[in-house]
């Protein structure tokens, strides 16, 4: 094993992986940190359209490189500038409690909303006025399992790059392609255009979607959008749906978060349109 080459936080390299801990750095340099072993290896076999790796560099103790030597290796093979350094220069540019020993710093890696309408895409979640970062991430790891085709962020939600709303994703943040940025208006007038059904996730619903599947409507090309953790969804952003469509509370529960909301909508879409033989 090669002797640490990091052995001070000041290294001009940990304080440039260091500032991507803020939004402003990570816009400017379009960089973006993903921790620990399944982000990382995720990163490692991530290509961007381009062809060229998502993973440029990564930060790895010796005793995380002896439990992990094919990650290192893959990521030395992609021409990733590889970084030994011991502990404390992890937990310098680490934004976990207990940094895993390995964190890569990787090339911004969303889509254009408009590549993602020319797929003609099924299934999609659009996250509306979403502010937690863990709920984008997870809600992205949702559409990720349930196989949809892409994940929209308007521009009135969290950062993508968060780096709560990465390791929430679990690497689902490098299997399908995110949109950022994007109005709400201009978000679903384009998936409309392209034939896609709206239909936004609200508590208060005036559908059901119990109802929805017994009727038949949910095989069809379909977007969900998820609003705010606390307040639901704007009555304009509703008012831009072709259904508001409520989950069904059977039990005692006043209501169910969001990620756990998406996750029912969303397999709910995909069963059907499986059902169909179109997912």
């Amino acid at each position: 094993m090669a002797t640490p080459e990091l052995i001070s936080p000041r290294s001009p390299r940990v304080t440039a992986a260091r500032r991507l801990a803020k939004r402003a750095f990570r816009g400017k340099e379009r960089r973006f940190i993903a921790e620990g072993p399944q982000a990382v290896r995720e990163a490692v076999a991530h290509r961007a359209d381009d062809g060229e790796p998502t993973l440029t560099e990564l930060f790895t103790t010796a005793e995380a490189a002896e439990r992990h030597p094919g990650i290192v290796e893959d990521a030395r093979a992609i021409g990733a500038r590889i970084h030994f350094a011991p502990d404390a220069v992890l937990a310098e540019v680490s934004q976990t409690v207990t940094p895993q020993g390995l964190l890569g710093v990787c090339r911004f890696l969303d889509t254009p909303f408009e590549d993602i309408l020319r797929t003609g895409p099924r299934l999609v979640a659009v996250l509306a006025h979403v502010r937690d970062p863990g709920n984008a991430g997870t809600v992205l790891r949702c559409a990720d399992a349930a196989g949809a085709d892409a994940v929209v962020l308007t521009d009135a939600s969290v950062d993508l790059y968060n780096p709560k709303s990465v390791r929430a994703s679990a690497g689902s943040l490098f299997h399908l392609p995110v949109a950022v940025g994007v109005p709400v208006e201009r978000a679903v007038q384009g998936l409309k255009d392209a034939g896609v059904r709206i239909l936004a996730a609200d508590g208060a619903g005036e559908h059901d979607l119990d109802d929805e599947l017994d009727a038949g409507t949910m095989d069809a090309p379909t977007a969900w959008i998820f609003g705010n953790e606390a307040w639901g969804l704007p009555v304009g952003t509703r008012a831009l749906a072709d259904a508001v469509v409520r989950v069904p509370i059977h039990g005692k529960a006043e209501s169910l978060n969001l990620a756990t909301a998406a996750a029912v909508c969303l397999y709910a879409s995909a069963r059907a349109q499986r059902v169909r033989g179109t997912c």
